[in-house]
């Protein structure tokens, strides 16, 4: 193997250095690793970017040869809930599809957008350093190939390789290192205009060197304004097709969750400031019995949202206590044991209970409404979620969205607790309308964060969002209204989500 030696008494600790002084861009690593593991057309697990620069005739064309960093501190691994990504004692990250259960937060929590689907057998993979060949003293299938040897493996552990002396003695970079994953993949002479995803300007309507890439809703980097931050002229002239990986059943999914935390929450919050009665039914029965529709529905998208739908129970049964689905399953359980529990303390007829319920339930409501918060922040990719206003943002929205549905239902089940309604969703309105406006408004510190923001705001993604807020407003300025202003204020409330779900996929990675 190149650069092999001995590791001495410490364990190996796998790397690998692309030599873009080297490089051709002839793809023939491209073409050795769908080969050797079966990868099947429209997916890579590694490719070579061309990045044209300069102007002609001054000009040269850059290549980076792209796939999974193997890091050190792997935020698929953390995010994926069965444990389906993994790392091995060698430090490579490795997957096994048996357990995959298709949920694709591997791909939103990866930097890189080095994970895909298998379009054959839906299950998350990526390079894992041809594992299964270095397990039997091979190299990987694209060092072979190489003609230029400008792709090589080894031991970093291990002085004596040559991965470790060019990491060790030579200028290397990573692509990056701002997300603190700790990549395992260096790059050395690449060109800085690869390196940066949006360094490059985007060629239109998505016609490459080769190839025209789909340019549909789901379609990372199609309609981003202003993408091009590089000083250089510099054009990408050919790239793989890559898809964002949640799509609107993640933006409804938000929404149906929302009502279903804030139909526990508001008729509590009435209760405790005397607004509404114990007994009334606002608190008896449609409390829980909305909530517990919503939630049902909630589940419902999150188990079609799967490429693995049947496979849903891995989540309780091998469950990875680090990742956010699996908390936030172990959350939406509590909380909806709990809404069972109520319904049936009203069937028979024992109301003293909901006293006590309503002690965790409250807890319960309003982490339901915040997890998602937690889980879009393991997405480190997704500079637009890493906000931390976003848990208490999430909570203000299941406010709103638990008051404009219970509007819907109170003037026939308890007319008194309307106008206390009312007040709450634009209440609630109003706060949402203002962290939204600051979260535009502010100065965002990444430019991936930035492009995110003017794609929702300038972008493809304009319209849902302005939208949701002309419709927030009339929850502001005209509750009295009652259904038509709970109606507009829950249709701008799935707008603003598709909006911000979506736009914050928008950005390209690679």
């Amino acid at each position: 193997m190149s650069g092999e030696g001995p590791a001495g008494a410490l364990a190996p600790n796998w790397g690998k250095v692309i030599d873009h002084t080297m490089c051709i861009g002839c793809h023939a690593c491209t073409t050795a690793c769908k080969s050797e593991n079966d990868v099947p057309l429209s997916v890579t697990r590694t490719y070579v970017k061309y990045v044209d620069v300069g102007h002609f005739p001054e000009t040269r064309r850059a290549f980076q040869v792209t796939r999974c960093n193997q890091c050190e501190d792997a935020p698929c691994v953390t995010a994926c809930p069965t444990s389906a990504m993994y790392q091995r004692p060698d430090g490579i990250v490795d997957f096994d599809k048996r357990a995959c259960i298709g949920c694709k937060a591997c791909i939103a929590a990866c930097p890189y957008d080095a994970i895909f689907i298998n379009p054959e057998d839906h299950s998350a993979e990526k390079c894992n350093f041809c594992a299964h060949r270095l397990d039997i003293g091979l190299e990987p299938a694209c060092v072979v190939v190489c003609p230029t040897q400008a792709i090589l493996v080894g031991d970093l552990n291990d002085p004596t390789t040559r991965v470790a002396r060019i990491v060790g003695r030579s200028p290397v970079t990573v692509r990056r290192p701002e997300k603190g994953t700790r990549p395992k993949l260096f790059y050395r002479g690449a060109h800085q205009a690869t390196l940066d995803p949006l360094a490059a300007t985007r060629p239109p309507n998505g016609s490459y060197m080769w190839s025209e890439q789909p340019g549909g809703a789901h379609a990372i980097g199609a309609g981003v304004p202003g993408n091009g931050n590089s000083s250089a002229a510099a054009i990408l002239a050919y790239d793989v097709s890559h898809k964002a990986p949640w799509d609107f059943r993640v933006s409804l999914y938000t929404w149906t969750k929302s009502i279903a935390a804030g139909a526990y929450l508001v008729p509590l919050m009435l209760l405790l400031l005397g607004a509404v009665s114990l007994d009334g039914a606002l608190w008896t029965r449609m409390a829980p019995i909305l909530g517990l529709a919503f939630l049902g529905v909630t589940g419902a998208l999150l188990i079609w949202d799967l490429e693995h739908p049947m496979r849903f129970y891995y989540i309780f049964t091998r469950g990875q206590p680090k990742s956010w689905l699996v908390r936030g399953a172990w959350v939406i359980g509590g909380y909806g044991t709990l809404l069972v529990g109520h319904v049936a303390a009203e069937v028979l007829a024992v109301r003293g209970v909901m006293s006590a319920l309503a002690i965790a339930g409250a807890p319960l409501a309003a982490m339901t409404a915040m997890y998602t918060a937690y889980l879009f922040a393991q997405a480190k990719a997704r500079d637009l979620w890493q906000n931390p206003l976003l848990p208490p943002h999430f909570l203000v929205q299941a406010f709103l969205a638990g008051a404009a549905a219970l509007v819907v239902f109170a003037g026939r089940y308890e007319p008194h607790a309307a106008l206390a309604l009312q007040w709450t969703l634009a209440a609630s309105c109003a706060v949402h309308l203002l962290l939204t406006l600051g979260e535009i408004t502010m100065t965002h510190p990444t430019a991936h964060a930035r492009l995110a923001v003017r794609t929702m705001t300038h972008g493809k993604y304009a319209a849902w969002f302005w939208s949701g807020l002309v419709l927030a407003l009339m929850g502001v300025f005209a509750p009295a209204l009652g259904v038509v202003a709970a109606a507009a204020a829950l249709i701008g409330l799935l707008a603003h989500e598709h909006a911000y779900v979506q736009a914050g996929q928008s950005v390209p990675l690679a």
